[in-house]
């Protein structure tokens, strides 16, 4: 076991990044990813448990609330979370909170994955991809720092009541949404959507890639797109796509990291 647990969702590959940062600093740190049910819950022998992830229309993405709730936290291990989000922290700090009951919390704006709602740069503050990654990794040696040093937030992580309404609405519209996926003609039939779908709900037919109704919304499909040939409607064919430059998507397809 390692010294350290990180537990990731990433669907830009921002948040995959934060955690290889803050991983570098504390050192013996397994990375398990939460895309899918993580493939480790026993987690009592870790020194130090953290929680890494985006906001998501106001909440958690996909089914981490569950998945944080299958897993076991020694009674004396630090535990912190580290929410990314483009305007707002949202509710997913105090769910989690809730859960296991947080030593530390923190958070910060960047990029979003969000292209149907509005393009990625659209954060608070607005920042150009070079500085925003710049400002990611310096952020992620200050939360390291503070969590080497076992600080604790004196407050609560908030509520966000209005938060968690809206997250139960836009969670509510993905199988709406999808309704919406359209592939153009450069599609090059790689396959590599169906791959870095976490939910399996994309398959080919016709060696194009078809869509089922079982979407969470992390939008890794059109992101990491090589070819840029899906879209969500037709407010997507202008914006510019958007995904971490540090991660690959076979990368966010793994289910572990171990960082020494």
């Amino acid at each position: 076991m390692s010294e350290n647990l990180i537990y990731c969702y990433s669907g830009s590959g921002n948040c995959l990044d934060m955690a290889k940062n803050i991983a570098k600093e504390l050192g013996d740190t397994e990375i398990v990813m939460m895309r899918s049910f993580p493939v480790k819950t026993d987690a009592t022998e870790a020194k130090r448990v953290g929680f890494i992830f985006p906001c998501y229309g106001g909440g958690l993405p996909g089914n981490v609330e569950s998945y944080v709730k299958a897993i076991q936290i020694g009674i004396n291990s630090y535990k912190f979370a580290i929410v990314q989000y483009a305007g707002y922290k949202g509710c997913g700090l105090h769910k989690i909170d809730k859960i296991v009951d947080l030593d530390y919390w923190n958070g910060m704006s960047n990029h979003c994955s969000c292209i149907w709602l509005m393009p990625h740069y659209l954060t608070v503050p607005p920042l150009p991809r070079k500085l925003s990654q710049k400002r990611s990794e310096a952020m992620a040696k200050k939360f390291a720092a503070d969590i080497k040093a076992t600080k604790r937030s004196e407050e609560k992580p908030p509520k966000g009541t209005v938060f968690a309404l809206e997250s139960k609405l836009l969670s509510s519209q993905n199988t709406k949404r999808i309704k919406k996926f359209t592939v153009n003609e450069n599609c090059v039939s790689c396959g590599q959507c169906a791959k870095i779908c976490p939910q399996g709900n994309i398959t080919y037919s016709d060696a194009r890639p078809a869509f089922g109704t079982n979407c969470i919304g992390c939008l890794s499909c059109v992101q990491y797109c090589p070819s840029k040939a899906i879209n969500i409607g037709s407010i997507t064919k202008h914006r510019a796509r958007y995904h971490n430059a540090n991660i690959t998507a076979e990368e966010l397809t793994e289910k572990t990291f171990h960082i020494e």
